[in-house]
Parts: C-alpha cells; sequence; structure tokens
C-alpha cells in the first residue's frame, strides 16, 4: 500500500490568497515538496512553521525541462508508495496545479497506474491575477500559451493572448521572433512580473521589439498581447484569406467572382502558374510573392466553390496534403531511412504505390505510363512518358543511339516536305523529331521545358538587342535586312559570352 499523494496550488503570489484548507493540508501531511522556493508564498509557510523540499536542484542538474518534470514525477510517485499507508504528502506548486504545470499532468497519468490515490486542490492561478490586473475579460476570446514552445501558428490576433513561462531574456526573445512573425515590431505588448505581490509587481507596456531588452524575468513572469480585430492584425492570417474569399462569392459579394466556375477559371489557374515561373526563371522575390499569392487565390476559389456544394472545403484540401506528406515521407516521419535524394524518392514512389493499393487499385495492373497528367504541356508530358517507360526498361542504350534517331527523325521530316506530304503527315513527323529530341534531354538529365525556356529567354534578349541597335541609328527591323539583322545577332551572342 502507499500513502496519499495531494497537489495543492499556492496561488500566484499572494500569501493572503491562500486557502485555509490548503494550509490545513500543508500542516497535516507527512512530507510536503515544492516545485520551487523561488516563490513569495515560501516566506509565509516559514512563518507557519511549514517544513518543505524544493525540487530547484533539478533544474540545475537536469538539462531540460521535460527532464526535470519527469524526474519530479518519478520522485513524487517513489515517496508515496515507499510512505506508510494512510499518511498523506503533499506537492505544492506555483499557482494552479492545472495551469502549465507538466509534473502534475504526469502524474494524473501515472499515479493509477501506481497503485496510488492522487488528488488535486485547486489555488489560485496567475490567470486570476492576469484578468484583473491587466483589465480584460476572457469570454471576449481568450487563449493561454507557453512560451517554451510557442509556434507561429498558435498565434490569433483576434485573441487576448497570455504567454507564460517566460523565466528570462532567452524566452523573452524567442517569443518576440515567433510573434514578430504575425505582428509589427512597434506593436505593442504588455509584460507582467509578479502579478498581485505586493511590493514586487511590475506591469510594463513596451513595443515588441523591446520585448528581449527588459529586465526583471523569473518565475512569476508573462507577457500579455492584447486583442486586435482591426484589418491590419488578421491580415497576415490565412483564416482571414479564408473569409474573404467567402465573402467575394457571396451575394453580398462580387458580381464577377459570383459568377466563376471550376470551367471558367481553368485558363487563370494555368496562366497564374506559368506567371509563378517566370518570376523563378527571373529570380525576383518580390514579383515571385506576389505571383505566388495570385496562384493561392485560384486554389482557394476552386475550393470555396466546393465548400458551397458542401462537398470539402479548404481545410480538408489542407488535411490530406499533411497526410500524404507524412505518409510518404517514412524517412522523416517514420522508421524508414534514406541517406540521399535517390533513397528519398523510391521511398515516395513506394508510398505512392501502398496508397493506390489501400483504395483498391492494383498498381502492378495499370500501365507503365498511368499517372501523367492529361492535360500537361505536350513537352513536359513527353519527358514524363519517356521517365515512365525507362523504368520498365524500354529505353535507349545511350546518348549515342538518340542523336541517331534525332538524325533519322530529321530524314524523314525532311523527306515528307520534299514530297509534299499532307500538312497533317508533316506535322506528324515534326512531333516524331520532338519526341526524340526530348530524349536526349533526359539522357543528359536536363528539363526540356527548362531548356527551351532558357532558349526562348536567349532569343528575346538576342531580338531586343537589334532591336534596340537599329533604334540607336534611326531605323527598324522592319527597315532592315536579314543580313544587318544577322550581324547585330552575332554582336548580341559575342556581347553575351563577354559578360
Amino acid at each position: 500500500m502507499s500513502a496519499i499523494l495531494t497537489v495543492v496550488g499556492l496561488g500566484s503570489g499572494n500569501p493572503d490568497r491562500l486557502t485555509l484548507g490548503i494550509i490545513k493540508k500543508l500542516k497535516a501531511a507527512s512530507a510536503v515538496y515544492v516545485r520551487t522556493a523561488e516563490h513569495p508564498v515560501m516566506a509565509a509557510l516559514a512563518e507557519l512553521e511549514i517544513s518543505s523540499e524544493s525540487f530547484d536542484g533539478l533544474y540545475e542538474s537536469l538539462s531540460s525541462f521535460p527532464e526535470v518534470y519527469e524526474a519530479i514525477t518519478a520522485t513524487l510517485i517513489e515517496k508515496a508508495a515507499a510512505a506508510p499507508q494512510g499518511t498523506e504528502i503533499v506537492y505544492a506548486v506555483p499557482g494552479h496545479p492545472m495551469v502549465a504545470e507538466s509534473a502534475v499532468s504526469l502524474l494524473r497519468q501515472r499515479c493509477p497506474e501506481a497503485g496510488i490515490e492522487l488528488n488535486i486542490l485547486g489555488g489560485e492561478s496567475f490567470l486570476d491575477e492576469a484578468f484583473v490586473r491587466l483589465g480584460f475579460d476572457p469570454i471576449e476570446g481568450f487563449q493561454l500559451l507557453d512560451a517554451s514552445g510557442i509556434r507561429s501558428s498558435q498565434l490569433h490576433p483576434e485573441l487576448h493572448t497570455l504567454i507564460g513561462q517566460v523565466y528570462d531574456s532567452f524566452t523573452a526573445s524567442e517569443t518576440k521572433l515567433c510573434l514578430m512573425e504575425l505582428y509589427p515590431p512597434e506593436y505593442e505588448v504588455i509584460v507582467g512580473h509578479a502579478l498581485g505581490v505586493e511590493g514586487e509587481e511590475q506591469i510594463l507596456r513596451v513595443p515588441l521589439y523591446e520585448l528581449d531588452r527588459l529586465d526583471g524575468y523569473g518565475n512569476l513572469s508573462l507577457v500579455y498581447v492584447p486583442i486586435n480585430r482591426a484589418e491590419d492584425a488578421l491580415k497576415r492570417t490565412f483564416a482571414r484569406l479564408h473569409e474573404i474569399v467567402d465573402i467575394l462569392r457571396s451575394p453580398e459579394g462580387c458580381p464577377w467572382d459570383r459568377e466563376q466556375t471550376h470551367e471558367s477559371l481553368r485558363k487563370n489557374l494555368i496562366e497564374e502558374t506559368y506567371e509563378v515561373l517566370e518570376t523563378i526563371d527571373e529570380d525576383d522575390p518580390d514579383h515571385m510573392k506576389e505571383e505566388l499569392g495570385d496562384l493561392l487565390l485560384q486554389i482557394m476559389l476552386h475550393a470555396q466553390m466546393e465548400e458551397e456544394l458542401g462537398t470539402f472545403n479548404v481545410y480538408d484540401v489542407i488535411e490530406g496534403l499533411n497526410e500524404k506528406l507524412i505518409f510518404r515521407h517514412p524517412h522523416v516521419f517514420g522508421d524508414r531511412v534514406a541517406g540521399n535524394a535517390e533513397e528519398a524518392l523510391q521511398n515516395w514512389d513506394g508510398m505512392k504505390a501502398e496508397e493506390k493499393r489501400r483504395k483498391g487499385v492494383k498498381p502492378e495492373a495499370q500501365s507503365a505510363l498511368s499517372g501523367v497528367p492529361r492535360d500537361l504541356p505536350a513537352l513536359m508530358k513527353a519527358y514524363k512518358l519517356q521517365k515512365k517507360a525507362s523504368k520498365v526498361g524500354f529505353d535507349w542504350d545511350n546518348t549515342g543511339d538518340v542523336l541517331a534517331k534525332i538524325r533519322e527523325e530529321v530524314d524523314e521530316l525532311q523527306e515528307a516536305i520534299e514530297m509534299g506530304l499532307s500538312a497533317e503527315e508533316q506535322m506528324l513527323e515534326l512531333g516524331d523529331l520532338l519526341f526524340a529530341a526530348t530524349n536526349v534531354a533526359r539522357f543528359i538529365n536536363a528539363d526540356p521545358e527548362e531548356a527551351l525556356t532558357r532558349t526562348n529567354r536567349k532569343f528575346v534578349s538576342r531580338f531586343q538587342y537589334i532591336e534596340q541597335r537599329l533604334l540607336d541609328r534611326g531605323t527598324s527591323v522592319k527597315d532592315s535586312s536579314l543580313e544587318e539583322m544577322e550581324n547585330l545577332w552575332q554582336e548580341a551572342k559575342a556581347e553575351e559570352r563577354s559578360k
């Protein structure tokens, strides 16, 4: 058998707020353990002749908070198990036992397994003091975050936000960096030290960028980020984007947006995709940011149309993507290993095949060419078809054979032209030539779409050079001979080489 283990809260720091019941428990306990002796109430306990043992030494000897909480939990369970039946051991924590006390959560999990009776008595939480001293009503919308594990995805400007466990300047700095992903550097936040403790309380209002420049951080410190439902505060949130698209498609929204369908927006999706690709080629981050936004809008509109029909919404899209990414990366989220990019790709392909099997599709029964989108640009589609065929051994042996095939296709195209075959037959021969050229791209590890894009860009640059030089001479391409333009073309090539 074992002793009873009781967890009590010492309140936010003001000794006058200790309840009579908790004082009685502390006095009657066979042993009292406190998480930390660095708490204003400890002086009052000494006056009441309540002796205790703190776990402060664990914070110094162990390297992380989780290790400290594990050690506290193990020690308390061990002490309770060894104590005589009917006695009571008390573990006292700052504030309320159920607010930001990881060891208490662990005790609630493990005491039943160890056959130890666990009781929890509340105390005044630092939240009680925060609501009063900082002057806000949590019913308006409120969240409590832990500075030691804060993430930008947790932040919601439309909620009052309290951030606890701001122990020192380092956690204050981490908190600042996280908040600045959503809030402007000048946004006013409030730092509270020892709220409600007479003679120790400090409430400081500072711009966000100064958060880690303050002194006085410790066990009783927190950061309050006031609620802000202004448009500027919400414009960096995904929820606001979803709301805006919903409004645009509503009866009170934009007539043009309301009229759109999947079919009418099809070309827009394609155009926006190519505009993003153009910014990548231009290496223009500012333009890329804008064009990625335009592409995201297309995705949001298509998802919104389905939300209106009740089939799915954009959050279902995100859920499906998250599940897919985790499932197809077992070398990251599972127990497989990938030492290089090729092994990672093999894992990806293997998990894709497993997904199909789970959906009742047998990959082995499908064509080796399946999975290539029907509407890909022809050059890109040819490249993907050839890659899939090569995986099952349908391929040339070497680059020389492919180049020979290109020469063969050139001869067949020339023959079709000289024989005056129909336009359709000549076009098919041209297609064969382009298909063969795409094979060379694969053998030299070059993306044919990218290769042709670069050539297009080079052509535009050289032709514009010709236009500008002719303009400098007071003439134009329309008034110049082919020989003149060819000379300038060679000049443009020479200038490129010299750069």
